[in-house]
């Protein structure tokens, strides 16, 4: 259940949480546009310009960076035919499939790029894209990027076989947020606007400036939902090539990054969500763990307090520079036992260690009255890019 944290204009579902965390929401809390409280997940983090696991409902004005720089970043992930007794006893052939299928990393792409045909469909966005932007668009479609994204296959507590995968919007997601931010604190500049914290600089709607970030940030959406599908069809494919066998049964795709116009509370608002998934009565979302844990598939329980909303993972607790400090690559791969995972990369996914993170069970039990838990699934096998 939630608690009222006062005298900031904040509900918290987080059970763990640290003081910067709530000092952070209550600035944004503060802003002459937000219309109610800002929610806080069970994650809830410091994240840069805006809290992360923080939905934050306006009229008027959007904050780009409580959006943040990975526009559209979210989840998927597929039920499959198999059960755990068709998989191999080593899932070591799969990697090699997923790594030349997904390339991930800090600035990989596919080595041809994506056609017309398969980016047609998205659009175009607002802003213009130079040509570097525009090949590298087309190179980084379907493609991972680094840090807490990645491909997995889980095992569910019946014993089904899942395929699970995190990304966002790669370079392009990153420019164009970049871009609206710079633009929006230059207005607040040229307006004469003082803000607690510049990060919190808004754009005001009516206004072109308003107008290019929103058609930017749809944009941006479709193309991670988009990106996300094609990368699914990749994994499940690789899969079933190493089985022998299989198919997809079902699919959930979700963001937990954006903005969308929603009715809450008698009112007409845009509800941001940074690090947090719609969670509607019916609406089915992914929910993961740590490297090591388990992750989630849950069906929302349209909980108004939270605009119906729920947590996007487990939450950082450290930071990625006081983890490689503290934690070892010696318990990194002790916590990954028994999973087909790239551990010759473990120096450089330290900073992804578990013991960085909020213990997800935690989190759940926070949220029993957001989420309905559907299904629990266990790891046996993940890829993450690094840098």
């Amino acid at each position: 259940m939630p608690t009222k944290l006062a005298p900031a204009n904040v509900l918290s579902w987080a059970s763990d949480i640290e003081p910067g965390t709530i000092e952070q929401a209550a600035r944004t809390a503060r802003l002459p546009f937000v219309r109610g409280h800002v929610a806080l997940m069970p994650d809830a983090h410091v994240g840069i310009g805006a809290t992360v696991g923080s939905v934050i409902p306006t009229e008027g004005a959007i904050v780009p960076a409580c959006v943040g720089v990975d526009i559209g970043c979210g989840m998927i992930a597929s039920e499959t035919s198999l059960s755990a007794s068709d998989l191999p006893d080593d899932l070591s052939k799969l990697m090699p499939l997923v790594e030349q299928r997904i390339p991930a990393g800090v600035g990989q792409g596919h080595e041809h790029p994506a056609t017309d045909e398969a980016l047609g469909t998205l659009g175009r966005p607002h802003s213009d894209l130079t040509a570097k932007q525009e090949h590298t668009t087309a190179c980084q479609f379907g493609t991972l990027g680094s840090g807490n994204h990645f491909v997995e296959v889980c095992v569910d507590e019946r014993g089904v076989v899942w395929t699970v995968l995190h990304s966002g919007s790669r370079g392009i997601g990153n420019q164009l947020a970049t871009r609206h931010m710079k633009i929006a604190k230059r207005l607040m500049d040229d307006w004469f606007i003082p803000l607690e914290d510049p990060s919190l600089a808004y754009l005001v709607q009516g206004t072109p400036q308003f107008t290019a970030y929103i058609e930017d940030m749809l944009w941006a959406q479709r193309y991670a939902m988009a990106s996300r599908a094609q990368m699914n069809e990749a994994i499940t494919r690789s899969l079933f090539e190493v089985v022998g066998f299989g198919f997809v049964v079902s699919t959930t795709n979700c963001h937990h990054n954006f903005t969308a116009r929603e009715h809450h509370h008698g009112r007409s608002m845009w509800i941001t969500r940074k690090g947090a998934i719609k969670a509607d009565v019916g609406d089915h979302g992914v929910i993961p763990g740590s490297m090591g844990t388990r992750s989630y598939i849950v069906r929302g329980r349209g909980n108004q307090a939270s605009y119906t909303s729920c947590s996007h993972g487990a939450g950082r607790r450290m930071s990625r520079a006081r983890a490689r400090a503290e934690l070892t690559t010696e318990s990194l791969t002790a916590a990954m036992a028994g999973r087909t995972w790239n551990a010759d990369k473990a120096p450089e996914l330290l900073d992804e260690h578990p013991d960085s993170y909020k213990d997800i069970d935690r989190v759940m039990a926070d949220q029993e009255d957001l989420v309905e838990v559907l299904h629990t699934l266990t790891q046996v096998f993940n890829y993450k890019g690094t840098k």
